[in-house]
This record gives C-alpha cells, structure tokens and sequence, in this order.
C-alpha cells in the first residue's frame, strides 16, 4: 500500500467518517445536505455504511462533507 501523505481521508475509515459527521451535524441536516435515504429515513450507521459502500457518487459527497467539516474545525 502506497503512502498517501496529501490524502487527508488516508487511513480513516468509512464508518469512522459517518460517525464523525453524524455527531457533529445529525442526521437531519446530513439528510438535508446529502438527500440519500439511508440519511433521511430510519437512518443509522449500518444502513449509511452498506448504501454508501455501493454508491461512489454518494460516498464522494460524503467524504468530501467530512473533509469540510474538518477545515472548519481547525
């Protein structure tokens, strides 16, 4: 496995990224800003991590939620 030293997202995983922003936003505003169903019906890490897994376009949203969320934290 290559070294990714400019991949802010290298080594964290998927479910790690959802707990993050589900604590730090929940679920209803993650459901506004990501219109998925695994974030606005009977959401919960599980069903988010198996759609999100499947769903690239999906994912790269999500991720790139996270990465925002984390440039305004610093």
């Amino acid at each position: 496995m290559e070294s990714q030293p400019n991949n802010p997202l290298h080594g964290i995983k998927l479910e790690q990224i959802v707990t993050d922003l589900e604590a730090h936003y929940g679920w209803e505003y993650l459901g506004e800003m990501i219109n998925i169903r695994c974030f606005t019906h009977n959401p919960s890490i599980k069903s988010s991590l198996k759609f999100l897994r499947r769903t690239p376009w999906a994912r790269a949203k999500v991720e790139a939620m996270y990465l925002n969320m984390l440039k305004n934290k610093q």
